[in-house]
């Protein structure tokens, strides 16, 4: 006789094995069906939760969970201890995931579209199935393209198995990718996975452009590390952050440093030339950086010959240099460390700028130091993964598209139309495609637009796994297992995959029938190796074990040595921002919003509603500017703006008088103006990324976000912003007369 739920209760009640109870010892499925409360057999009205470990994945970031379901039904969402990466913290877009498996706009069923253009009809997954084979069928595989966001693990394994036995296209999908910054690893240190970062034993922080508290790469597994850094056994860490705005990070350094927007590498530089002319660095990093010539291979790079660049002034700038090159060296509050990314990385001289900045971390030892505090590198992995193509990919095969030789496209939660610039007229090029197939789970702009829809469905309803990439430094594979049953009628894209690669005929190539077993081959593997965190005498027992924990890892799997200091560039590598300076004064300088983020998560209540860490915003898009440029202007707080951009776009958002944005910057966040997505998205605030220049980073032709220039024009109209600040405050900046401004009232 099978486990009933009833039974399981009752011993787990004798035997006080506690409250966790984990999807190792199954229930049968036909018990744990969502039901209506009327139709809940007796047995099932317990009162008692259920925890089940699982992890979710983005593009960066990798937290694993600990899921409370009560009678079928997810209630809460808590960090896992056990998981490395976050140790029982998680951030506020995992905690937004029961709002995904329970949101009233979620696609229900498979939809076809009765005529091109037409309305849609719900079909079955047989038929839904049967149609996606026909199309493939019919379809010259050279001329299909199959679009995702960034996967990793045993679903990337997946999707690339059947890419590669068909014969599509696979490419990957992020508004805000990373290539600049693997390129820079790369480099520098010869690596093709991110590093750890060990924050919490680093004495000296010095991070350009990266809101490592905010948004950048993995907060979540960083503010674990700042925590310790900041009030663990040893002295208080020092953090100075270099910016072009004031970030959430920005707020909690002990210093700020402005400097103009796309200069983060000439400071970086200038910081290198100070540290070797005066000696203070590691000898043998400085000769290989400069090829044996010293200080004079870097004479185009003197705090002098920068500091003006760098700073926007002409008195002080080269000793400010010197002071903090000399405090980067010095050693005086332990092991210093260089990161850098986010904007400094988003200029067309992005590679330029994150190869000098962590090319400082060769001279004073934080490359894998033996005792902790600097880069921790991560063993490479034989398992595939989709990381996000750069932006000249991307304007390729939107060429392809213009052009009509793009039969089929694939999307999976890549939202191009939304996402790419505006400027290269994605919606007209994708209505030059011959069928367009998405597996989202919501209506967003791309998938309004397709022919078929096979609704995928949401991480709490998955099997998967992650390999975390940044990872802790060792060898790390987290277990993903659906927490709760399918809510509707979808089916996950891994498992439309396997049905669709059968009825193709290339099953031998995907080898599984379900997910499930296709994690369960990944387990077997790690079982097999006889080591690491989980370690049973037989599979069952294994699998059971690893499913509670949330995954496997192996402390002593780690990654070898970094690869020699490459030589620096000797020459001034500028970001050439797209737009004249005297018509378009300001540079425009976007930021991740701290719960929307680029605008991926905009479909949740909850991240929208949670407010900027700096101005308190929520619901909306605004501008901030700088107190001086609002009276030159003749603006005020809640002033709507025309913000224009030197190819014609425009966009409009409220103003925000900001006294921390420098004078010559404005700042605006990702993740509004989305004309789909669910009613909470859709016609809120204003897509920034609409107005961008499409320009490159000139070596690895990623998009260089952040090297635009715009104008701001006032109009007649004006719309309270919603935050949690009060009235206004009289405060004095220095060299200012007294100016108005918001403030917080608790």
């Amino acid at each position: 006789m099978g486990l009933t739920r009833r039974r399981f209760l009752q011993w787990a009640g004798a035997t006080g094995i506690g409250a966790v109870v984990f999807n190792g010892c199954r229930v049968p499925d036909h018990e744990i069906q969502v039901q209506s409360p009327v139709q809940i057999p007796e047995d099932l009205v317990t009162g008692r939760d259920n925890y089940y470990a699982t992890v979710i994945q983005g593009p960066s970031s990798s937290e694993g969970l600990l899921v409370r379901v009560m009678e079928g039904r997810a209630k809460k969402v808590e960090g896992n201890p056990d998981y490395p990466m976050n140790t029982g913290k998680h951030g506020l877009r995992a905690e937004a995931l029961l709002q995904a498996a329970y949101h009233p706009d979620r696609i229900k069923t498979p939809l076809r579209r009765v005529a091109k253009g037409g309305p849609y009809r719900p079909i079955g997954w047989p038929e839904a199935i049967g149609e996606l084979t026909r199309v493939l069928n019919e379809a010259d595989p050279s001329r299909v393209v199959l679009a995702t966001a960034p996967i990793r693990g045993v679903l990337a394994d997946v999707t690339h198995r059947f890419a590669d036995s068909y014969g599509a296209r696979l490419i990957g999908f992020d508004p805000l990718d990373q290539t600049v910054l693997r390129a820079a690893m790369k480099r520098v240190f010869g690596q093709d996975a991110l590093p750890d970062f060990d924050i919490a034993r680093t004495g000296y922080l010095l991070s350009f452009g990266s809101d490592f508290l905010g948004t950048w790469l993995d907060p979540t597994h960083f503010a674990r590390g700042y925590g310790e850094f900041r009030q663990g056994d040893g002295e208080r860490g020092y953090l100075v952050q270099v910016d072009s705005r004031f970030s959430p990070t920005a707020a909690a350094a002990d210093q700020w440093v402005y400097v103009t927007p796309g200069s983060e590498g000439l400071l970086a530089m200038a910081m290198i030339h100070t540290i070797v002319s005066d000696g203070l660095g590691d000898g043998a990093a400085a000769s290989a950086l400069t090829g044996g010539r010293g200080a004079s291979a870097l004479s185009a790079f003197t705090p002098s010959a920068v500091a003006e660049r760098v700073f926007g002034e002409t008195g002080g700038g080269a000793e400010r240099i010197r002071k903090m090159a000399r405090d980067f060296a010095s050693k005086e509050h332990g092991q210093a460390l260089a990161i850098g990314g986010g904007s400094a990385g988003a200029y067309a001289n992005g590679l330029f700028n994150l190869t000098a900045i962590y090319a400082l971390n060769h001279l004073v030892g934080a490359v894998d130091p033996p005792n902790g505090g600097g880069l921790v590198f991560n063993p490479p992995s034989d398992e595939p993964r989709i990381t996000a193509a750069p932006l000249r990919e991307w304007k390729q095969l939107i060429g392809d598209m213009r052009a009509g030789n793009v039969d089929v496209l694939l999307v999976r939660d890549a939202n191009i139309d939304y996402g790419l610039p505006g400027s290269l007229g994605t919606r007209e090029a994708l209505g030059k495609v011959g069928t367009i197939v998405s597996f989202s789970s919501f209506l967003d702009e791309t998938t309004v637009l397709a022919d078929l829809i096979l609704p995928g469905s949401t991480p709490l309803e998955e099997w998967g796994t992650d390999i975390p990439d940044p990872g802790p430094g060792y060898r790390t594979v987290a277990f993903q297992q659906p927490v709760i049953n399918p809510f509707h009628g979808t089916l996950s894209f891994g498992d439309v995959l396997l049905q669709t690669g059968r009825e193709l005929g290339f099953g031998d190539q995907l080898p599984w029938a379900t997910m499930r077993d296709a994690v369960r081959d990944t387990a077997r593997a790690l079982h097999e190796t006889g080591g690491g965190s989980v370690t049973q005498p037989t599979f069952p027992e294994f699998w059971k074990r690893a499913l509670e924990r949330g995954g496997w890892w192996d402390m002593n799997a780690t990654a070898g040595a970094a690869s020699a200091p490459p030589r620096l560039p000797t020459a001034t590598v500028l970001p050439k921002l797209a737009g004249d300076e005297n018509q378009y004064p300001f540079f425009l300088v976007p930021y991740e919003a701290h719960g929307i983020g680029a605008g991926g998560f905009a479909h949740l209540p909850w991240v929208q509603s949670a407010p900027d860490p700096i101005t308190t915003v929520a619901w909306a898009t605004w501008v901030d500017v700088n107190p001086t440029t609002a009276r030159e202007l003749n603006l005020h707080q809640d002033d709507i703006v025309i913000v224009g951009a030197p190819n014609g776009r425009f966009l409009e958002a409220a103003v925000y008088v900001n006294p921390a944005t420098p004078p010559h910057v404005v700042s605006i966040p990702f993740g509004g103006g989305h004309e789909h997505f669910t009613g909470v998205a859709a016609k809120r605030g204003a897509n920034v990324l609409d107005i961008l220049e499409d320009s490159e980073d000139t070596e690895t032709g990623a998009l260089a976000w952040a090297g635009t220039r715009v104008r701001l024009t006032k109009t007649r109209n004006r719309v309270k912003l919603p935050k949690l600040e009060g009235n206004e405050l009289a405060v004095q900046l220095p060299g200012e007369e007294v100016i108005e401004v918001q403030h917080v009232s608790r």
